[in-house]
Protein backbone atom coordinates (compact mmCIF):
# COMPACT_ATOMS: atom_id res chain seq x y z
CA UNK A 1 0.00 0.00 0.00
CA UNK A 2 1.45 3.17 -1.05
CA UNK A 3 2.36 5.66 1.83
CA UNK A 4 1.94 2.83 4.69
CA UNK A 5 4.76 1.93 6.58
CA UNK A 6 5.30 -0.69 8.49
CA UNK A 7 7.37 -0.70 11.37
CA UNK A 8 8.89 -3.79 12.53
CA UNK A 9 8.15 -4.61 16.53
CA UNK A 10 11.15 -6.82 17.00
CA UNK A 11 13.17 -4.56 19.15
CA UNK A 12 10.13 -3.22 21.62
CA UNK A 13 8.91 -6.65 22.43
CA UNK A 14 12.82 -8.56 22.22
CA UNK A 15 13.63 -6.68 25.01
CA UNK A 16 10.40 -8.23 27.36
CA UNK A 17 11.50 -11.66 25.74
CA UNK A 18 13.69 -12.55 28.11
CA UNK A 19 11.89 -11.34 31.21
CA UNK A 20 9.53 -13.41 30.20
CA UNK A 21 11.13 -16.87 29.19
CA UNK A 22 13.14 -16.54 32.70
CA UNK A 23 9.84 -16.16 34.22
CA UNK A 24 8.12 -18.48 33.14
CA UNK A 25 10.73 -20.67 34.10
CA UNK A 26 11.04 -20.11 37.18
CA UNK A 27 7.22 -20.76 37.51
CA UNK A 28 7.61 -24.36 35.67
CA UNK A 29 10.85 -25.21 38.00
CA UNK A 30 8.85 -24.10 41.02
CA UNK A 31 5.99 -25.93 40.41
CA UNK A 32 8.43 -29.04 39.53
CA UNK A 33 9.79 -28.71 42.92
CA UNK A 34 6.79 -28.77 45.07
CA UNK A 35 5.22 -31.84 42.83
CA UNK A 36 8.42 -33.54 43.99
CA UNK A 37 8.81 -32.39 47.69
CA UNK A 38 5.40 -33.10 48.75
CA UNK A 39 5.97 -37.39 48.57
CA UNK A 40 9.41 -36.72 49.67
CA UNK A 41 8.99 -34.64 52.68
CA UNK A 42 5.99 -36.95 53.43
CA UNK A 43 8.18 -40.03 53.59
CA UNK A 44 11.23 -38.28 55.23
CA UNK A 45 9.42 -38.09 58.25
CA UNK A 46 11.45 -39.66 61.15
CA UNK A 47 11.13 -39.65 64.77
CA UNK A 48 13.51 -37.03 66.34
CA UNK A 49 17.11 -38.70 67.29
CA UNK A 50 16.35 -41.60 65.16
CA UNK A 51 17.81 -42.10 61.53
CA UNK A 52 15.33 -45.10 60.58
CA UNK A 53 12.56 -44.67 62.71
CA UNK A 54 9.55 -43.76 60.85
CA UNK A 55 7.10 -40.93 62.46
CA UNK A 56 3.71 -42.62 62.07
CA UNK A 57 1.64 -39.87 59.78
CA UNK A 58 -0.49 -37.82 61.88
CA UNK A 59 2.11 -37.92 64.81
CA UNK A 60 4.56 -34.90 65.60
CA UNK A 61 7.56 -34.81 67.60
CA UNK A 62 7.60 -33.33 71.22
CA UNK A 63 9.03 -29.58 71.46
CA UNK A 64 11.51 -30.79 73.72
CA UNK A 65 13.45 -32.65 71.23
CA UNK A 66 15.04 -36.00 71.56
CA UNK A 67 17.47 -37.09 74.29
CA UNK A 68 20.53 -38.61 72.54
CA UNK A 69 23.93 -40.65 74.38
CA UNK A 70 26.22 -42.23 73.19
CA UNK A 71 27.87 -45.16 75.46
CA UNK A 72 31.13 -47.06 74.87
CA UNK A 73 27.79 -50.31 75.75
CA UNK A 74 25.97 -48.26 72.73
CA UNK A 75 23.85 -45.49 71.84
CA UNK A 76 20.84 -44.56 73.90
CA UNK A 77 17.91 -42.59 72.51
CA UNK A 78 14.64 -41.49 73.89
CA UNK A 79 12.11 -39.02 72.12
CA UNK A 80 8.65 -38.27 72.20
CA UNK A 81 5.54 -37.58 69.67
CA UNK A 82 2.13 -37.23 70.38
CA UNK A 83 -0.71 -36.69 68.32
CA UNK A 84 -4.76 -38.01 67.32
CA UNK A 85 -4.72 -41.90 67.23
CA UNK A 86 -5.58 -45.03 69.26
CA UNK A 87 -2.92 -47.19 70.94
CA UNK A 88 -3.66 -50.15 68.47
CA UNK A 89 -3.37 -47.61 66.03
CA UNK A 90 0.34 -47.33 66.74
CA UNK A 91 1.50 -50.77 67.71
CA UNK A 92 0.08 -52.06 64.48
CA UNK A 93 1.67 -48.91 62.18
CA UNK A 94 4.75 -50.22 64.00
CA UNK A 95 4.31 -53.82 64.03
CA UNK A 96 3.64 -53.87 60.00
CA UNK A 97 6.94 -51.21 59.35
CA UNK A 98 9.80 -52.23 61.66
CA UNK A 99 10.41 -55.65 60.65
CA UNK A 100 10.87 -53.95 56.67
CA UNK A 101 13.61 -51.91 58.75
CA UNK A 102 15.64 -55.21 60.45
CA UNK A 103 14.02 -55.18 63.68
CA UNK A 104 12.32 -57.92 64.97
CA UNK A 105 9.08 -58.15 68.13
CA UNK A 106 10.78 -58.81 71.37
CA UNK A 107 7.36 -59.18 73.38
CA UNK A 108 3.96 -57.98 73.11
CA UNK A 109 4.31 -55.33 74.54
CA UNK A 110 6.09 -52.90 71.20
CA UNK A 111 9.47 -53.69 72.04
CA UNK A 112 11.57 -54.31 69.26
CA UNK A 113 15.20 -56.05 68.60
CA UNK A 114 17.66 -55.39 66.25
CA UNK A 115 21.39 -55.73 66.05
CA UNK A 116 22.04 -55.78 70.36
CA UNK A 117 19.52 -52.81 70.59
CA UNK A 118 16.30 -52.91 72.30
CA UNK A 119 13.29 -50.54 71.03
CA UNK A 120 10.62 -49.57 73.57
CA UNK A 121 6.96 -48.23 72.57
CA UNK A 122 5.45 -46.59 75.67
CA UNK A 123 2.01 -45.09 74.77
CA UNK A 124 -0.32 -43.59 77.10
CA UNK A 125 -3.43 -41.67 76.39
CA UNK A 126 -3.29 -38.39 78.53
CA UNK A 127 -6.78 -37.18 76.82
CA UNK A 128 -9.62 -39.26 75.09
CA UNK A 129 -8.20 -39.42 71.34
CA UNK A 130 -4.71 -38.14 71.87
CA UNK A 131 -1.76 -40.09 72.51
CA UNK A 132 1.95 -39.62 73.65
CA UNK A 133 4.35 -42.15 72.35
CA UNK A 134 7.61 -42.23 74.24
CA UNK A 135 10.45 -44.00 71.70
CA UNK A 136 13.33 -45.70 74.10
CA UNK A 137 16.49 -47.25 72.71
CA UNK A 138 18.87 -49.11 74.45
CA UNK A 139 21.85 -51.76 74.15
CA UNK A 140 19.76 -54.82 74.51
CA UNK A 141 20.69 -57.24 77.53
CA UNK A 142 23.47 -59.70 76.25
CA UNK A 143 23.90 -57.69 73.41
CA UNK A 144 20.44 -59.15 71.79
CA UNK A 145 22.37 -62.73 72.16
CA UNK A 146 18.78 -64.88 73.02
Amino acid sequence: MPGVHLRSCRGRHQAHRPKRTLHLLLSHAAALILLLAGPAAAQSAFVPGFEDLPLMPGLVASAEGPVVFDAPSGRIVEAQVAGPASAARVLDFYRETLPQLGWHAAGPDGTFEREGELLKLAITEPERGQITVRFSLAPAPNGGRR
